[in-house]
């Protein structure tokens, strides 16, 4: 059987991100959510957190999983898929929160395990640049999942429909990705890696700089088109927030491939906590329609690329147990995402809670890429 070209792969890698971003599309349907159920931002909270739980577990597993890698991934695509679409066939907050929790694990698994597959089969193949292509996954299905909400808004569909369609959509996406995934000869998945232990305290700065990326960009990630529906009440035009967030994140990550050949994976990465630092306290520092369009650009333009310059970093830095510290990296990054929503859970009666949360999250993105420059 002959092996599929780079291009196939890269496709194929995207397309796998692209579906995984099926946990995220709680963002852009949650305004919808809000007018069905009457759902309040501390429940949307506790729902957002369940699902980085998930996330958590899922980072924390992969490091014992040893199904094979293709297995894996068609796996969790396949089952992404199921769970988004289930989010319309259940209205109980319980259903909803053991719903989101599964999401996450999975979710965690398609990012490992599927970058790393498609990652090892291009450098095979000598075109490790096309490593752009395949983050650019997670831009791509977030622009196209709000771009399908803002339909869905103007329609004046039900969140119920919203849900079943994003699930129709991620069905779609993973039947064109199944070819990618077809060797299984592959070596199974942790095995070289545990062959031989990890110091994971030699990596904490890497670690520890990771997790604040998930912590300073999901507060923005989760509720930026809710904030927007609070100063845009015309779906027409609050809705845009999350296809331009997605859009962002897809043409940034492409961008980034042509940076890397003037900077190293590590000074993209803190400038893009600079930018990112910007971005979430822009609406604050600036209130209003204008705010949150800068805020989508910069934090939607710099996530994904913080994402790919950070595993890139980790496979240079541990070439022989890549897939353990991206597994550490992407657990650290879960706590991150688990603490964010919590914090806003605890401060939504709060006058100012929100701005202050905003203001904290932009001071760590600013202390952890002075850190990343430092070294």
């Amino acid at each position: 059987m002959n092996k599929p070209s780079a291009w196939r792969l890269a496709i194929s890698g995207l397309l796998a991100l692209a579906i995984a971003i099926g946990r995220f599309a709680f963002t852009p349907i949650l305004p919808m959510m809000q007018k069905d159920y009457g759902l309040t931002l501390r429940m949307a909270g506790l729902l957002a957190s369940v699902n980085y739980v998930g996330y958590f577990i899922g980072a924390l597993s992969a490091i014992w999983i040893r199904a094979a890698t293709v297995t894996v991934v068609r796996f969790s695509v396949v089952t992404v898929a199921l769970l988004t679409g289930a989010m319309g066939f259940f209205h109980h907050p319980a259903a909803w929160l053991l719903l989101r929790g599964l999401a996450g694990v999975v979710s965690a698994w398609v990012l490992i395990f599927a970058s790393s597959f498609i990652l090892g089969q291009l450098a095979a193949q000598g075109r490790g640049q096309l490593g752009g292509v395949v983050f650019s996954g997670v831009g791509f299905g977030t622009a196209l999942t709000g771009a399908f909400c803002l339909l869905f808004l103007n329609l004046s569909w039900s969140a119920d429909q919203a849900w079943v369609a994003t699930g129709a959509i991620a069905l779609l996406l993973t039947v064109l990705c199944w070819p990618g995934y077809r060797d299984a000869t592959q070596a199974r998945a942790a095995t070289k890696a545990a062959a031989s232990p990890l110091r994971l305290r030699t990596h904490a700065l890497v670690i520890v700089c990771y997790g604040i990326l998930g912590f300073g960009y999901i507060i923005p990630g989760t509720f930026l088109p809710a904030m927007a529906r609070q100063i845009l009440p015309d779906p027409a035009v609050f809705g845009w927030a999350w296809p331009i967030f997605g859009s962002a994140a897809f043409v940034s990550t492409l961008l980034a491939g042509r940076l890397a050949a003037h900077l190293s994976n590590r000074r993209i990465w803190a400038l893009s906590h600079v930018v990112m630092a910007l971005g979430v306290a822009m609406p604050v520092l600036l209130p209003g329609a204008a705010g949150i369009v800068i805020a989508a650009c910069c934090v939607g333009g710099t996530f994904m690329v913080a994402t790919m310059t950070g595993l890139q970093e980790a496979r240079i830095l541990a070439p022989d147990h890549a897939s353990r510290l991206i597994a550490a990296m992407t657990a650290a990054f879960a706590v991150g995402q688990i603490v964010g929503p919590l914090l806003v859970s605890l401060v939504a009666d709060s006058k100012n809670g929100m701005n202050a949360l905003l203001m904290g999250a932009s001071v760590l993105l600013l202390a952890s890429a002075a850190a990343l420059f430092r070294r």
